[in-house]
C-alpha cells in the first residue's frame, strides 16, 4: 500500500487488527523488511505499520531535496488521517530522529515511545575532525581550477577520499537529503518530548554511541534507559528475543484491551 501527501508517496504495511497501534520507524537505508522478528511477535496484540523511506525499499525518492521536517509532517499528516488515536512509535536510528519531532514539534499525542539506539544529537567535531573539513574545502575549491575532462574525476576522488560508506552508496539525488538531516541538531526538542520513553542502547554502538542515550536520558523527562552488553547500532537484530521480551514488558503497562 502506499500513503501519499504532497512532500511524497511512501509504500507501507498493515499487521494485525487491535485497537493499539504501533507505528514502526526504521532506521535509515533499511526497509519494512528489517523488523521482520519484531512484528512477528507484537501483531497479535497491536496493529502495526511500518513504512520504506524515499529512495528505500518500494519508496522512490520525490524530485527535491528534502529535510527532517518533511519526514515529520508527512508521518503527523498519516496519523491524523488514518485517525490514530494516541499510537505507540518505536524508531530506531534515524526513525528515532523522526519520533523525537513528531513528539515534540508536532504535538502528535503519543502513549509511548521506544527509540532504539535512536539518532538526533549532532556529535561536537574534534580538532582532528575540524583539520579534515578545512583541508576538503581547500581541495574542493581546486575543481574550479581544473579542465573539465578531469574535474569530474577529481569530484569522484573527494568523494571517496572523504565522505562516509553510507554517503557514497547514495544517488546523487540524495545526497543533499543526506546533508540535511545529518547536520540537523535536534536536542533542543527532547526537553519538549511529553511521552513517555524507553530507550534501548547498545553499549558497544559506534554510530549513535551510548552518551547519545545517557544525554537523552537526562533530558526526557519521563524516560528510562536500558543497555545491552555487547551490542552495538543494530542492538534490536542482535537480540532479538531480548528486546521483544523489554518491549512487552514496557508496553504491557498501558496496554489497551
Amino acid at each position: 500500500m502506499y500513503y501519499k501527501n504532497k512532500t511524497m508517496s511512501l509504500f507501507y504495511e498493515k499487521y494485525g487488527k487491535n485497537k493499539t497501534t504501533i507505528i514502526i520507524l526504521p532506521g535509515w537505508g533499511d526497509t519494512r523488511k528489517t523488523f521482520g522478528c519484531l512484528i512477528k511477535n507484537l501483531e497479535k496484540d497491536y496493529t502495526i505499520y511500518i513504512f520504506d523511506y524515499p529512495g528505500f525499499g518500494k519508496s522512490t525518492f520525490p524530485s527535491k531535496d528534502l529535510t527532517i521536517y518533511d519526514y515529520g509532517e508527512y508521518f503527523k499528516n498519516f496519523i491524523e488521517e488514518k485517525n490514530i488515536k494516541t499510537p505507540i512509535i518505536i524508531g530506531h536510528s534515524f526513525g528515532g530522529r523522526i519520533a523525537i519531532l513528531l513528539s515534540s514539534t508536532y504535538k502528535v499525542n503519543i502513549q509511548q515511545m521506544i527509540l532504539i539506539d535512536a539518532a538526533g544529537i549532532k556529535p561536537k567535531k574534534t580538532w582532528k575532525q575540524y583539520r579534515r573539513q578545512t583541508l576538503y574545502k581547500g581541495l574542493k575549491k581546486l575543481k574550479y581550477l581544473l579542465p573539465s575532462k578531469i574535474k569530474l574525476r577529481y569530484q569522484k576522488w573527494l568523494l571517496k577520499k572523504f565522505s562516509s560508506s553510507d554517503y557514497q552508496a547514495l544517488p546523487s539525488t540524495m545526497m543533499k537529503t543526506f546533508q540535511n538531516i545529518v547536520n540537523e541538531d535536534l536536542t533542543p526538542y527532547l526537553s519538549k518530548i511529553k511521552a513517555e520513553t524507553l530507550l534501548i542502547w547498545g553499549e558497544k554502538d559506534v554510530d549513535t554511541p551510548l552518551s547519545d542515550g545517557i544525554k537523552m536520558e537526562k533530558e526526557i523527562k519521563n524516560s528510562a534507559l536500558i543497555k545491552l552488553k555487547n551490542r552495538t547500532h543494530y542492538s534490536y537484530l542482535e537480540e532479538p528475543l531480548l528486546v521483544i521480551r523489554i518491549l512487552n514488558e514496557f508496553l504491557q503497562e498501558k496496554k489497551i484491551d
